[in-house]
């Protein structure tokens, strides 16, 4: 499926916004219905329900100020990549109360209904693990 950009970037753009809603059923609804979404290699959640529970409502209870920024998007032959960092307070459920900033980016495959129907998510670990223990810098 070819891509066409401005699609693609306001799709993008309306996705970070339903990041920032804290209403993870506003993110499922960007992937199609058996879509896979896998952070750094994990285990895939497949299926918007998945999706929502092992995945976005995770990040949203621990960090209920979440915010997230649209860095770039791009696309590369039949996938775009999708740039973000993501700023909140680690202060949900067992959070440690530490401010992180942390970049990434999600290799998305968009299915032929112009939904996300595999997404690659990426970002430095070992990084965001020190960020909840010592907070960010670059907050």
């Amino acid at each position: 499926m070819k891509l066409d950009p401005v699609y693609l970037r306001n799709f993008a753009l309306r996705y970070t916004v339903a990041w920032c809603s804290q209403d993870p059923e506003r993110v499922a609804a960007f992937f199609s219905p058996n879509a896979s979404l896998t952070v750094n290699g994990g285990v895939p959640a497949v299926g918007r329900a998945a999706i929502v529970t092992d995945v976005v409502q995770a990040f949203m209870s621990a960090f209920p100020d979440l915010h997230l920024e649209m860095d770039d998007i791009f696309i590369k032959d039949e996938q775009a990549e999708y740039h973000w960092t993501l700023t909140g307070t680690n202060s949900g459920p067992g959070g440690t109360g530490q401010k992180v900033r942390i970049s990434g980016f999600e290799e998305w495959t968009i299915g032929e209904d112009g939904l996300v129907a595999e997404s690659q998510g990426h970002f430095d670990a070992a990084d965001y693990e020190h960020q909840l223990r010592h907070g960010s810098d670059r907050s």
